[in-house]
């Protein structure tokens, strides 16, 4: 029995990415957490990753208009001669991330807890008076 290894562009390409480093945009630099919106009754509530990031020292919550604005920076603690050949997927540096809200709010209808590394920012109220209204949907004859 013979077997045949048939090489593709796309392989090649693939295998040949994993050993090589790629250039590093100024987009790429920019840490960006995760993030868990959703709506609790009449507020909405964000929940942001931010682990090894001091929230009185390097976070600003802010309302801008119809924008809940959260932006810090994440910074590198690691000794830089320790350092050696390694694995990294955490980024650190400037991060800002906007939710976009229903309607303005006034900046004492937000709260801001952190606890284990998760931000809760809650938006009071936001979603007061606006309730879905169902749509139907037809279908052609």
């Amino acid at each position: 029995m013979t077997t045949t290894l048939t090489r593709t562009p796309f392989a090649d390409a693939w295998f040949r990415d994993l050993w090589t480093p790629r250039a590093v945009t100024p987009a790429d630099q920019r840490p960006v957490p995760a993030a868990d919106v959703y709506r609790d009754g009449e507020d909405l509530v964000a929940r942001l990753d931010l682990p090894g990031v001091d929230p009185a020292e390097d976070v600003t919550v802010e309302v801008e208009g119809r924008r809940l604005v959260v932006r810090g920076e994440r910074k590198d603690q690691r000794d830089a001669e320790a350092e050696g050949r390694r694995i990294s997927e955490v980024r650190f540096g400037a991060f800002r991330r906007v939710v976009t809200l229903p309607k303005a709010v006034d900046g004492d209808a937000v709260t801001a807890s952190y606890d284990a590394g998760v931000l809760t920012v809650t938006v009071a109220g936001v979603f007061a008076g606006t309730t879905p209204q169902r749509i139907e949907v037809t279908t052609a004859a």
